[in-house]
């Protein structure tokens, strides 16, 4: 069975979708299109901006939605998929690739997104950071223990957990890690608390735009960041989607239970490798790959 896996903030590059769009008149009309839809030429940024101009979060996650979802539908009848799921950000593309959401309706919902969570980190000094070589156990227990809000935020595989929170917390928190024996614990460049309580201003912003969005059956189940298991219910799909910002991202378990509910083969829809390497560290005997046109 096959799985496709759509990647999160972290895997732009420069001059990402542009071997896209010169492949195909359909690539072309979309990639037009999202410079419609979000009132700037984010194709420019795409083709021939620098690593720090994408790296602002409003360029960041639109780009990497753009360039997962055209790479999806420039596939065609190749895309035959037995179940979906994206890291975080991920997670709308494989919405639309898996037509719960139009093109359009995926590329708004992410562009408000991304607006309502810079606005979340600019209202408290937050970060996020990597603890490497510990048990998920041992982390959960060190953020419960630290003053100040900080938890796990991603469970990528084993031994490689993120966690989230403000700024005090995260750096007393990875100190205690170390302390605790972790091979490293290092605080990430990111703007904030991503996956968070510190979310939550961006998650009752986008609940709204959600809610008012009307979703459609999936060709195939999707296994979501919050919940883990294989979904199809339309509204269900809605509600973790809504709590997904300040919950985490639970890579680890929705990749387990793909491989249990029988996925032999998965495909990384998106620029980068990234998650075709987590997969390959929570099951080695996985055979992962690069979707190609």
């Amino acid at each position: 069975m096959k799985a496709y896996i759509f990647p999160g903030q972290g895997a732009q590059f420069p001059g990402m979708g542009l071997d896209l769009f010169e492949k195909s008149v359909e690539a072309q009309d979309m990639f037009k299109a999202a410079n419609s839809i979000l009132g700037y030429s984010i194709t420019d940024i795409m083709f021939e901006g620098s690593a720090e101009d994408l790296k602002q979060t409003k360029v960041t996650q639109p780009a990497i939605f753009i360039h997962s979802v055209i790479l999806s539908k420039m596939l065609g009848d190749k895309f035959q998929p037995d179940m979906v799921a994206g890291h975080s950000l991920g997670e709308f593309s494989a919405l639309v690739a898996n037509q719960v959401l139009s093109f359009e309706e995926g590329l708004q919902l992410v562009y408000k997104r991304a607006m309502a969570m810079q606005e979340a980190c600019e209202l408290q000094p937050s970060t996020m950071a990597a603890v490497l070589g510990l048990e998920d156990e041992v982390v959960e227990a060190v953020c419960a223990e630290t003053e100040g809000t900080v938890v796990a935020a991603n469970y990528n595989c084993p031994g490689q957990l993120v966690i989230s929170g403000d700024v005090k917390a995260i750096e007393l928190a990875c100190e205690n890690l170390k302390e605790r024996g972790a091979r490293r614990a290092m605080v990430l460049p990111v703007g904030g608390a991503f996956h968070s309580p510190l979310m939550e201003p961006a998650r009752k912003e986008l609940a709204a735009a959600i809610e008012n969005m009307n979703f459609r059956n999936p060709i195939c189940p999707v296994y979501q960041n919050v919940s883990t298991f294989a979904v199809t219910k339309p509204e269900e799909i809605k509600k973790n989607l809504v709590f997904q910002l300040t919950s985490p991202v639970k890579w680890t378990q929705s990749v387990q239970n793909m491989i249990k509910d029988g996925a032999t083969e998965f495909i990384e829809v998106g620029p980068g490798k990234v998650l075709q390497g987590l997969v390959k560290k929570i099951d080695r005997s996985m055979n992962v790959s690069s979707a190609e046109v």
